[in-house]
């Protein structure tokens, strides 16, 4: 250790083989071959974040949902000239749907950063 970083305390542990594997996986994740600064790094500011994807895939799912209501509406106005009430409603509908979700989303993570 260079003696201008300060550091004069050591902070020792142990891993299992399967804990370092899992050491090793996320230092490849965050870039990072230097072990003693990522662990350094996850132990000062690191934190655990658990990601429920569920409403994430249903989020995606809407938006298919609302993009295969476009292109049907889409089609059928390049085909009848016509735009009917009944689509523009579906895809206001399909939109609040998504924005809803999308709102529920933000605010989650929104709660992760306080």
């Amino acid at each position: 250790m260079r003696p201008d970083e300060g550091r004069t305390i050591g902070l020792y542990f142990k891993v299992s083989p399967e804990e370092m594997a899992l050491i090793e996986q996320k230092m490849e994740q965050a870039g990072t071959a230097n072990k003693r600064a990522y662990l350094r790094k996850m132990a000062v500011d690191g934190y655990v974040v658990h990601l429920d994807l569920g409403e994430m895939k249903e989020l995606l799912r809407l938006l298919r949902s609302v993009s295969n209501n476009v292109n049907q509406i889409a089609r059928r106005c390049n085909e009848t000239g016509n735009l009917y009430g009944e689509d523009a409603e579906d895809l206001r509908k399909g939109y609040l749907e998504v924005q809803r979700e999308v709102a529920m989303l933000v605010g989650k993570f929104a709660c992760l950063q306080k």
